[in-house]
């Protein structure tokens, strides 16, 4: 497998399980029949599961444009050392910025973000390079 869908794996991997956290302390905090069903008024999180949440939606929002970066570059034949470093500085970004939104670190979450985004811009140029 090459680097660069490895890590896509990985990543995707990573967003498909952000869910479990929260989903985890929702049944603390409202109880199983709340968290199950369809309340009216659910009771609030606590703040970190709050933040996951939002962190979670980031992550897929952000899967989509990756994803389809790096399924272009390998239906087009395009692997390179670039995109390689790219893939894997997104996948660390991505867990760089989940943990410092949860834990609100500000400065730390941003740099996760835009370490992403710069991984997104490299495999796009990479692509429109060629």
């Amino acid at each position: 497998m090459k680097p660069e869908i490895q890590y896509l794996v990985y990543v995707s991997a990573l967003t498909g399980l952000l869910w479990v956290p929260y989903v985890l302390e929702r049944f603390f905090s409202w109880g199983i029949p709340d968290t199950v069903g369809y309340p009216t008024q659910p009771k609030p999180q606590s703040p970190w599961a709050e933040r996951l949440i939002k962190a979670h939606r980031n992550a897929v929002e952000n899967l989509v444009v990756f994803a389809a970066l790096v399924l272009a570059a390998n239906a087009a034949g395009v692997s390179n050392s670039a995109i390689e470093g790219a893939a894997m500085l997104y996948f660390w970004s991505r867990v760089v910025h989940v943990l410092a939104y949860t834990f609100a670190v500000p400065w730390l979450r941003t740099l996760g973000f835009l370490g992403g985004f710069a991984a997104q811009a490299i495999v796009a140029c990479q692509l429109l390079a060629r």
